[in-house]
This record gives structure tokens, sequence and C-alpha cells, in this order.
């Protein structure tokens, strides 16, 4: 249902009359892993910080889950790797254990109705095809090389780059078809969306910040190399205890108010001579209200973009915001007896370029004699699950896992599944995407602060954007912002 004037009218009205619920120096909206990673940080410096969080839980998007067996399986965000500094130093900090993922045998490759084997990064594609992708990967790895990461919009060629999606760029650089289908479904599995739904130069910045597509699709010495034992869910849970009741849950943000004058020096000298008083930031709850002098918001651009501003956001900054689109996925979770295709040589890897389930891997952990496969629908078979119930779609994912392993596997003893589309506070995953046009207009205000709010989260990252270690970098700038601001 769209939202009306006088729905926003409503809202001030109630922004207005609410009571003040108490005053801090800081408060950060969202207990994901950005936002108390920042709260920490702030703290650290001797700032009354208050955290909100509208679930129930801290995390964001890494989620923890148990099968009915007692395995603890991540429904989120799960896997760390090498040049996460960030996430892996955090996990080590806090006593939690890595392990390093199962990759013996062969993966599989599904593409033209036909299934073939493979043991290096080409799955088994036709050798012309895979000499083609492995090409226009070279290109894509050496391009990504050279953008400016932090200002992407000052890039060589980035006019050029942002006009243009990343399928075009494809078909003008890789002229196998084979290969060409084959890269956008590894795309797929990044971004959570199709290649024409976001710009080339998006494709190559978003590459560049993890060290470009081959670290990011490999398993050993890549993306997927280790996870954290019991679960990612864990680094937010540990950051959580340690700030105690500063963290409060269950409570919705509405919105914030006096962002433009109350913490800003500018603001103030713009109060004074108009006679008013310099009052602090009010972040509206669905509780009641919280006074500040600064806030850091750590929502994903989406849900950020939702909240009500007053004054009204600059147009470029809500625009960078409502325009970064997230992606679309859903993750199950699957568990076995026993992990049956080990001992048939196959790693549990799986690339389909034919089937609603886009990537598989064995997401077994070393504390289980269970079997597990982990397997995603991602970005235009994710949104066509939208329209499905979850019986039907846990039963079209198990079609297609039979399809893939062989009959066996339609006979699990569970399946968990989250549909981060539908996550309320979420509204999608990985990250976020921009289309053409916007990385060149939009994308320098889409970190930069506005006023007294300070923006973290993984989208807003120049390392490892979208990924864990990202949004904890994000949180780091983020504090540092906020003591900037405040004299400190």
């Amino acid at each position: 249902m769209p939202v009306t004037q006088e729905d926003h009218m409503q809202k001030n009205t109630v922004a207005q009359e609410s009571p003040v619920l108490g005053s801090h120096d800081v408060v950060v909206v969202g207990a994901g892993i950005s936002g108390l990673t920042a709260a920490e940080l702030l703290v650290q410096r001797g700032l009354d910080v208050l955290v909100l969080e509208a679930r129930d839980r801290v995390g964001g998007r890494t989620e923890g889950g148990r099968f009915a067996s007692g395995t603890p399986i991540e429904l989120g965000g799960q896997w760390v790797g090498p040049t996460q500094d960030e996430v892996l130093a955090l996990a080590a900090r806090l006593g939690l254990q890595t392990f390093t993922v199962h990759d013996d045998g062969a993966s599989l490759l599904f593409a033209d109705d036909e299934r073939r084997e493979g043991s290096d990064d080409t799955f088994g594609l036709g050798e012309e095809s895979a000499a083609a992708f492995l090409e226009v990967l070279r290109l894509i790895d050496t391009t990504a090389a050279g953008l400016d990461l932090e200002r992407p919009w000052l890039s060589p060629d980035a006019a050029a780059l942002d006009r243009i999606t990343a399928a075009q760029w494809l078909r003008e650089h890789c002229a196998d078809d084979g290969a060409r289908d084959f890269t956008d479904t590894m795309l797929a599995s990044i971004f959570a969306a199709e290649s024409d739904e976001y710009s080339a130069l998006h494709m190559l910045f978003y590459l560049g910040s993890g060290g470009g597509l081959h670290r990011m699709m490999t398993t050993i010495g890549g993306a997927q190399e280790s996870r954290i034992l019991g679960g990612t869910h864990q680094l937010s849970e540990g950051l959580a205890r340690t700030l105690g009741d500063r963290v409060v849950l269950g409570t919705e943000v509405l919105g914030v108010t006096g962002w433009n004058a109350a913490s800003s020096a500018e603001g103030a000298h713009h109060a004074e001579e108009a006679g008013e008083p310099a009052r602090p930031v009010r972040v509206h709850t669905s509780a009641g209200d919280h006074e500040a002098s600064a806030v850091v918001v750590a929502l994903p651009p989406v849900m950020a973009s939702r909240l009500h501003y007053e004054p009204a956001l600059p147009a470029n900054r809500d625009i960078a915001l409502s325009h970064m689109t997230a992606g679309n996925v859903l993750k199950f979770q699957v568990e076995y007896e026993e992990p049956f295709w080990r001992a048939e040589g196959l790693s549990g890897t799986v690339l389909s370029l034919d089937h609603h389930v886009s990537l598989v891997y064995d997401n077994c952990v070393p504390d289980s004699e269970r079997g597990i496969l982990v397997a995603f629908v991602e970005g235009r078979h994710a949104r066509a699950f939208n329209e499905l119930g979850e019986v039907d779609r846990a039963r079209l994912v198990l079609a297609d896992l039979a399809q893939f392993f062989g009959e066996r596997a339609g006979w699990p003893t569970e399946v968990l599944q989250r549909n981060w589309s539908e996550e309320s506070f979420t509204r999608g995953c990985y990250g976020g995407r921009f289309a053409t046009g916007l990385w060149t207009t939009v994308g320098k205000d889409l970190a930069r602060r506005s006023g007294a709010i300070s923006w973290a989260g993984a989208e807003t990252a120049t390392v490892w954007n979208g990924y864990i270690d990202g949004a904890i970098r994000s949180g780091q700038r983020a504090a540092r912002e906020v003591c900037d601001a405040l004299g400190l």
C-alpha cells in the first residue's frame, strides 16, 4: 500500500508527542555486526551509547539455526576467508574457532541439460568455453584491480562502465555463449541478482573490493574457505555481551529528526543565527524517543530509506539509499543421515544453469556426523519462489538436489529455509546493487556523513563490500566519523 501524505503527517505527530526515554551521546540504529562494531568502539572512547534493534535478536543478516538433531547451522551469512582480516581478528578475539570447509572431490556443472564433472574453476566446461571463461575471468579481475575503490566514480572509464549493465559488458568481452552463460550464473551466485540488473561499474567495484571474481568464487583460498564453528551469528552475540544493557531489542526505529543541526558546529551556528536553541537529535521509536548528539544508522540501505527523516534527507542521499537494491535469495539447509556424496567422489559443490537451485555446497560441520548440503535459489528464480509457500519451495529444491546427487538427495531428515526478501527488517540479501548511472551520480553519497548521521553497513564498505568483513570495516569507519564530529 502506498504511503500517503496523511501517513507522513500522522508519523510526524506521533513522533512529536512521544515521550523522551533517555539522552545519549550516540544512538546506533541496528544491532547487526556493523552497528555493534561501531557501538563497541564508541564505548571504548568513553561515550554513552545506545543500540536499538527492531528484531528480538542481534546479528542482522547473520542468523543461527539448529536442526532437530541438535546440529547448529547458519541461516544467513556464513563464510570467511583470506584477506578478510577484520572478521578473522574479531573471531579470534571472541575465542571462536574457524574450520576449513570440505572441498575434496569433483564439482558438478549442469548446463544445456548435461551433467559434467570437473575439478578446477571451470567445473567441467568444454575446452573452448573453459578457455573463454578463464580469459573473461582474467579481464574482470585485471579491470577491477584498476578501479579506485574509495571513489569508484573517479575510476578510469567510470562513466562508460556506469552506462552499461554487467550483461552488456559480458556480451562485449565474451563471444562464447557457454562461457558467458557460465559467468552469468556465477555472478548471480555472488550478487543474488541478474547481470542486467546492475551496472558494469558496480560489478567491477564489488568484485574488486574482495580481490576479484576468482577470489570471490573460490572455496579454498577464496571467500568460501572457512566457517565459524557454531555459526557467524556468534560474532554479534559476543559484541552484544560486551555492550550489555546498552543493546535494546524489540524496538523499531521509525525516524530521525534534527539530524541536520544538533551535533554539527555549522548547525549550531545556524540555530544561533535564527535565535533558536541547538537541540539534540531525536530518534523516534515504537516505544518512545531518545535524544542524542550523533546517530549511526547501521541498516541495509533499503531499510534505512524507509525511516522518516526531518528535515528530509538531501535528494541524492535519498536516491543512494532507495536505489541500492537488495539481492533476492532463499537459503536452504538440508540435513541427511550422512554425507553420502563424498563416498561417490563428489565435493558437494554444484553450479547449475538449468535449475531453480543455482549453487550448492557441502555444509557439514566437524562436530556432527550428519550430511548437510546448503542450496541457494537466487535472482529471478528467487522472485519466482516468492510466489510459493515453504512446502512447495522445499519440494522443488529437493527435486533439484535429487537430479544433482541422485534419488537419495530427495529424502533428507530435515530442511531449514530462510527467504531473506521476506524478513521484515532486511528485505533482501546478500548485499545491494546499483543499476546503471548511479555510481557516477550518487555513489559519493552512499557512505558520506549527513549532518549528525553516520552510515554503516556492508553496502558502504570499500573492502569486502557486501560481506561480514566489510560490515565490520564500515562500523569502524562510522565510529571514527562520530569521534571526529564530537571532537574526540
